[in-house]
């Protein structure tokens, strides 16, 4: 008896056709659905802040950003539920609710880069010249090798 190596399949395809999967596929298809039915009926600037979390038994949970969004959506909230439940899929709302999840990645954080003046550099391979520590010599010179020489034009 020989093996026989499965064919392999596309991801779409599994998704499409292992039940576990399928649910899962079909449960963000729907959610994704409504987050554009939601962004349509928001203002521009709100979209990027505010996320469909869940939609069951005329109970819709928005995930907003912060808290400066919250207070502005809350105060649109009796519009946006006029606006939504026009829509079928929206046909019985009779609740928004809004939480506040900051996002989890802070941007702006990676990529930050150092910069030291020739002052401040030269100051601290001095001091690195003075300590006997090994490794927080090597600290210390790595940080001033972070200095940035001024450029002299004389334009």
């Amino acid at each position: 008896m020989a093996f026989r190596p499965l064919i392999a399949r596309a991801p779409a395809v599994l998704l499409r056709e292992a039940k576990p999967l399928k649910a899962i596929f079909h449960h963000a298809q729907r959610l994704g659905h409504l987050q554009r039915l939601l962004e349509s009926q928001l203002q521009p600037a709100a979209r990027e802040h505010c996320h469909v979390a869940s939609w069951r038994e005329g109970s819709l949970l928005l995930i907003v950003t912060d808290g400066h969004w919250a207070t502005r959506l809350r105060y649109q909230q009796k519009r946006l539920q006029r606006q939504l439940v026009a829509f079928d899929e929206f046909a019985n709302l009779t609740r928004i609710l809004f939480k506040v999840q900051p996002p989890t990645v802070q941007q702006g954080a990676a990529g930050h880069t150092i910069s030291l003046s020739v002052v401040a550099a030269e100051s601290i391979q001095a001091t690195a010249e003075g300590i006997t520590d090994p490794k927080l010599k090597a600290a210390l010179e790595r940080l001033a090798s972070h200095g940035k020489p001024k450029t002299d034009r004389d334009d």
